[in-house]
């Protein structure tokens, strides 16, 4: 099964019968977010709230990604993973 578009790829993900390494998972996050919304302008998290900064961080990386690259690298990413975890 694969996807073809972001709703495909994003649906296809409910789908996994594994749960992707935490690498993998803020990979999706951050092509996610940036194919969404762009880049990342919220306000860096504080304290010791470590997945939220890894999170804040990893988005972050891709600024200047358009949202349609984002979006096939999101698309591209769920269809590999799915051979792992479906």
């Amino acid at each position: 099964m694969s996807a073809n578009n972001l709703e495909e790829a994003i649906a296809l993900t409910k789908k996994f019968t594994s749960k992707p390494t935490n690498e993998e998972l803020l990979k999706l996050y951050s092509l996610y977010k940036q194919a969404s919304e762009g880049d990342n302008n919220e306000e860096r998290p504080g304290g010791f709230d470590f997945v939220a900064a890894a999170k804040y961080n990893s988005w972050l990386a891709l600024k200047g990604k358009s949202k349609e690259e984002a979006a096939r690298e999101y698309v591209e990413l769920v269809n590999q993973l799915s051979t792992k975890h479906l």
